[in-house]
């Protein structure tokens, strides 16, 4: 971390903070790498690894419709962490919120985290893999379950278990959107961390914003920045701890 000009820019951000009771979180993949949780679009990340099929093609509704075996083996063994435990952004937001300054946290990750590190206000935009549901008669399953069924796990009834998360091709729940978007509408400070506001429509919500301040963590660049009061280009769980 540069410290002097970071510095500046993490006091910057406590005075935000400080001066404000209405604060959304609007965060990514970013949030949760710092976790151990692989990204899909960094130099590490996922979808620059070989598989037999691109990541994007293995994730879609038609591959798991089509090919439901190799959908969860990538599934099980890529897109579940059950080992990954909240870090200082994930703990720091929920203080925030229990502080009764931060009103939600807006996520496209599926992991969990939020809720683990113990945030009540969370708008899970992409899903998460702790819910799964039999297709046939609607039963709910853990993701334990998940993980050590043998292949394609299957409802008691027979029936196939999906997880509860948005694959390419489906669309995004249509009540978790508008209440995301009345959040982000109403904020006063609006804090993006940890994305490249590279997947629609989850990047077009922040568009609504209108409010006081629009803050901006994250390593690269980002489409929004140029519209941002501040851009702090630091990893967020250290941005956060510094809090």
């Amino acid at each position: 971390m540069q410290f002097d000009e970071s510095a500046e820019k993490i006091d910057t951000l406590k005075r935000m903070i400080e001066q404000s009771d209405n604060i959304v979180f609007f965060g990514g993949a970013g949030v949760s790498t710092e976790s151990g949780i692989p990204d899909f679009r960094s130099v590490d990340g996922l979808y620059n690894q070989k598989y037999k099929y691109p990541p994007e093609t293995i994730v879609s509704h038609t591959f798991y419709r089509t090919r439901t075996e190799e959908f969860y083996d990538f599934y099980k063994n890529k897109m579940i962490a059950l080992w990954a435990k909240p870090n200082a952004a994930h703990e720091k937001l929920a203080q925030l919120e229990a502080e009764g300054k931060l009103k939600a946290v807006i996520t496209q990750n599926i992991d969990g985290l939020h809720y683990a590190a113990g945030s009540k206000e969370v708008l899970e935009l992409h899903g998460s893999v702790h819910r799964n549901y039999c297709e046939k008669c609607g039963k709910s399953y853990s993701v334990e379950y998940v993980v050590e069924a043998d292949g394609v796990p299957k409802c008691d009834c027979g029936g196939t278990i999906k997880p509860d998360v948005v694959l390419y091709e489906e669309g995004l729940d249509y009540n978790t959107m508008q209440k995301a978007i009345q959040y982000i509408c109403e904020a006063e400070v609006l804090i993006i961390g940890g994305t490249s506001l590279a997947v629609y429509p989850a990047a077009g919500f922040i568009d609504y914003f209108a409010g006081k301040h629009l803050v901006v963590i994250n390593m690269d660049p980002t489409s929004k920045e140029i519209h941002a009061d501040l851009v702090i280009r630091e990893k967020i769980g250290e941005v956060f701890s510094c809090l």
